[in-house]
């Protein structure tokens, strides 16, 4: 099983996610359009991703544009570009795989998403954000605004 992730850099929260046991284009293109849906971003967003070639589809590219985002990808050979995702991921799977027994797809996407939703989201703690949770972060945030 393959998982895709759309982090927001502010705030550190995983906007959108998705799981597939292939790595086409489907499988960015519904994290991407998970993440739209939920923060439905205004026009000019810059949105950063590897060099793959699901991001660099057709099918991906047109969801940005759809929605007047511009694309930004990694240097060629330059994984550093791309590191707040990569090491989410890695987190991500040291953290799950901890003491789990997942026998099948399901097992992992209700995994996942208890994972995301009711750990990195809520409880993670980040240095970054002042050791807030991504949503602590927010709704600190949102109150000053």
């Amino acid at each position: 099983m393959y998982p895709a992730v759309v982090l927001d850099l502010d705030s550190r929260r995983v906007v959108g996610w998705a799981l597939a046991d292939h790595l086409r284009a489907g499988l960015v293109t519904d994290a991407l359009q998970q993440a739209l849906t939920s923060r439905r971003p205004s026009r000019g967003l810059i949105f950063h991703s590897d060099r793959g070639s699901q991001c660099g589809s057709r099918e991906y590219r047109a969801l940005l544009q759809r929605d007047s985002i511009r694309q930004s990808m990694s240097a060629r050979t330059n994984p550093y570009h791309n590191a707040w995702t990569e090491s989410f991921i890695g987190t991500l799977k040291t953290e799950m795989l901890q003491d789990e027994c997942l026998i099948d797809a399901r097992d992992v996407r209700t995994e996942l998403f208890a994972c995301i939703d009711s750990h990195c989201n809520t409880h993670r703690r980040h240095s970054a954000l002042g050791y807030l949770s991504p949503a602590e972060f927010e709704a600190q945030n949102l109150s000053l605004n």
